[in-house]
């Protein structure tokens, strides 16, 4: 199953929310600190809402952290830009992708989209909108490779 991973999230309801739909759909959520805000935060804890028991949550102090974790897991690296080279829809997801989320003042950090072996994005209609809610992006995304993979059938 794709993971969600979250790069120094700024927003504490944001990552509420995207630890509820991780929750809804028994998806993996990583935050890779620093973070913008404490984990006990109550904004946090309140866009969760009574979820929290479900969320399979794994906190990484720092990226090169993580990526130690990563390495002994496996699985391609999927960074989500308004850069991205590829269709989020057009790219073909694996069971083992590890989708990887910016945080929503600066995105993913240039070194770590480097790092990534595939870059997608979400199309806009609007060329004035820079960009997606952080937490509305991660859904999309999520959905969408669950989709690809069949685990919405249930």
């Amino acid at each position: 199953m794709p993971q969600i991973v979250l790069v120094h999230p700024q927003i504490p309801p944001n990552t509420g929310n995207i630890a509820r739909t991780c929750a809804a759909t028994g998806t993996p959520l990583h935050l890779v600190g620093p973070l913008g805000f404490e984990i006990s935060d109550r904004q946090l804890k309140r866009a969760g809402l009574d979820y929290w028991p479900y969320v399979k949550l794994q906190y990484h102090e720092t990226l090169e952290a993580f990526q130690e974790y990563h390495q002994k897991q496996g699985g391609r690296w999927v960074g989500f830009s308004t850069t991205g080279t590829e269709n989020y829809i057009k790219f073909q997801y694996q069971s083992d992708d590890w989708l990887l989320f910016g945080s929503e003042t600066a995105g993913l950090p240039p070194e770590t989209l480097k790092a990534c072996d595939s870059k997608v994005y979400i199309p806009m209609a609007q060329k004035g909108v820079r960009s997606l809610n952080l937490s509305v992006s991660v859904a999309i995304g999520l959905f969408e490779a669950q989709r690809q993979l069949g685990y919405l059938e249930t």
